[in-house]
């Protein structure tokens, strides 16, 4: 019916017959959960590659209670690593007991209807408090004032001082609200709420964990990602998998879900790289080449993307001054109107025909719905 690859449905129909399922699935199981805005789908596939055994996972970014259950149906394996949507991880911690939680971070997205990110890290805080009955570990982003907030009354939280950029939704104290002071790396506020000490924190290339040195070399880019990882092996140490093999292991991580990949397109060479908001668009911004080459962005605001796109004013595309940016997608008018207050010099493409073809290849950034219809449009180098 061309309506998706109905790996959710089957879940659907077992939570209407028994809304316990998923806990009953989960049950004997060594389960780590992680949420985020960004990098829950990348940070899976690392601690899926890095566990070194049968791993079950919903590497689908089927990301709610009925993608989880298709997971847990298809695999039997002990090891598991769920990625979980955001607004739905209260209810998943609450039913599958995890022994870890990973927080990545907590930022704008789909605004029309996630866009208070403070109710959700006061939503996370309920139910990681020890208070509340949670006994696993909590792995949390040192980084983000918000994720702090959601995971300081945790009975046992990791934190790791990992690269953030994107700090622009976090400005005030999720405490008092106050005005956070950044200096260098740190922060704080005068009510005393302050950036934790970490048990891991970066290493050029590589990280230290609990004071020891992990080598890591990626193949998937970005100094985002390299967050990712940390977080990543800080959760597998907890349940006993050496960091340093498992730091190996994530070397053979190439792409994820299409992401990273290499395609061709009429003649073209693309890189595809996924970015559905303010933070995801600083970040990938912040790792392209400063070369002045092309670079494509399609921007759509179908279901999936969010109906509203006014957050393109929140993205940093000041830094693509001396590229030439070729504007694609259902709302590519948006992005030329957004890009020439910015001073970045675009085309806006009516014909992707006509566009000529490039001799290097060309970075193509794309919100949710714009990078599957590059991907299917396009092909494996």
């Amino acid at each position: 019916m061309n309506r998706g690859s109905g790996t959710v449905a089957g879940g659907r129909v077992g939570l209407r017959i028994s809304p316990n399922l998923l806990g009953n699935l989960a049950r004997g199981r060594t389960v780590i959960v992680l949420s985020g805005t960004n990098g829950k789908t990348t940070t899976t596939a690392l601690v899926s590659a890095g566990w070194g055994t049968e791993v079950t996972t919903n590497d689908t970014g089927a990301n709610m209670p009925a993608g989880h259950v298709a997971a847990l149906v298809r695999s039997r394996g002990h090891a598991t690593v769920l990625e979980v949507d955001e607004a739905w991880l209260p209810e998943v911690v609450r039913q599958v007991e995890p022994a870890v939680v990973v927080l990545l971070n907590l930022s704008r997205d789909q605004l029309d209807r996630a866009n208070e990110v403070r109710q959700m890290a006061a939503r996370w805080r309920r139910c990681l408090d020890k208070d509340a009955g949670f006994r696993g570990t909590v792995i949390a982003n040192a980084n983000d004032p918000l994720v702090v907030f959601a995971a300081e009354g945790a009975s046992h939280v990791l934190w790791c001082d990992v690269p953030t950029q994107w700090i622009a939704d976090a400005r005030s104290c999720p405490r008092c609200t106050l005005a956070l002071e950044y200096r260098s790396e740190t922060w704080s506020c005068s009510c005393g709420f302050a950036k934790p000490s970490p048990i891991t924190t970066g290493l050029g290339d590589g990280v230290v964990i609990d004071g020891v040195a992990v080598p890591l070399v990626l193949s998937i880019p970005g100094a985002f990602n390299v967050a990712n990882a940390a977080l990543a092996l800080t959760a597998l140490k907890v349940v006993g998998v050496d960091p340093i093999v498992a730091a190996q292991r994530m070397h053979e991580v190439r792409s994820v879900a299409g992401r990273f990949t290499l395609r061709r397109w009429r003649g073209h060479t693309l890189r595809l790289l996924l970015a559905k908001n303010p933070s995801g668009f600083d970040a990938l911004l912040a790792a392209l080449a400063d070369d002045g080459g092309d670079v494509w962005i399609a921007i759509n605001a179908r279901v999936a993307d969010g109906r509203d796109p006014s957050w393109l004013y929140d993205v940093p595309f000041e830094r693509l001054r001396g590229h030439r940016v070729w504007c694609f997608g259902d709302r590519r008018l948006d992005l030329a109107t957004r890009l020439d207050y910015g001073g970045v010099d675009f085309e806006v493409v009516d014909d992707p025909g006509a566009v000529p073809v490039a001799k290097a290849t060309v970075p193509l950034l794309a919100n949710y719905t714009a990078f599957s219809d590059w991907l299917k449009v396009s092909a494996p180098c």
